[in-house]
């Protein structure tokens, strides 16, 4: 029962540090990466869908990002997603693919996407500490129906509080390496 319960809060500990590590790749850093497109969403037939599903990328410089479209008629969807998201970047039609250039972040830019990075780093603290909250109620309502002992519970809160910390260390540990991602000139 214990172990059922401390597994499946790592095991959702484990998938909140894997969002943050996700929303840390949509931050933009001075060097172009496919994953900065991965929330980005076109118009396709009606239906919002990914762009990451309708284009191939390729970084083929440190700050460009080649869009090379599967079906040639999202071009256009494409290129209006990107230049309407949150990105800061317009990208230029060059007949088959789409070329987007990163511009050179400015230290004032650079400090607003660490305060975001932040921010995304705060959420994941939240979740993980959520995730403990229910598997700490999970192991009292054992302990209240009968089905385990209070010493049991206490070693259990011992282990749960440890897998906390190690989730969280490694959200923190994420947040560090992406603001000196972003710091670095």
């Amino acid at each position: 029962m214990i172990d059922e319960i401390l597994r499946d809060a790592d095991a959702k500990m484990a998938k909140a540090v894997e969002h943050a590590r996700e929303e840390f790749a949509a931050i933009r850093t001075g060097r172009a990466h496919p994953a900065m497109f991965a929330k980005i969403t076109a118009d396709y037939y009606g239906t919002p869908t990914p762009i990451q599903q309708l284009a191939g990328f390729t970084v083929p410089e440190p700050r460009m990002v080649l869009i090379n479209p599967y079906d040639v008629s999202a071009k256009a969807a494409i290129e209006k997603a990107i230049r309407d998201s949150d990105l800061g970047v317009n990208p230029t039609d060059d007949g088959k693919v789409l070329r987007v250039t990163m511009p050179e972040l400015t230290q004032d830019r650079r400090r607003e996407y660490a305060k975001l990075a932040r921010s995304k780093a705060e959420d994941g603290r939240v979740a993980v500490r959520n995730i403990r909250r229910t598997a700490k109620q999970a192991l009292d309502r054992s302990e209240k129906d009968g089905e385990i002992s209070q010493d049991d519970v206490t070693g259990a809160e011992k282990r749960l509080d440890g897998l906390t910390k190690k989730h969280v260390d490694s959200i923190d540990e994420l947040l560090k390496n992406k603001e000196a991602e972003l710091l670095e000139v």
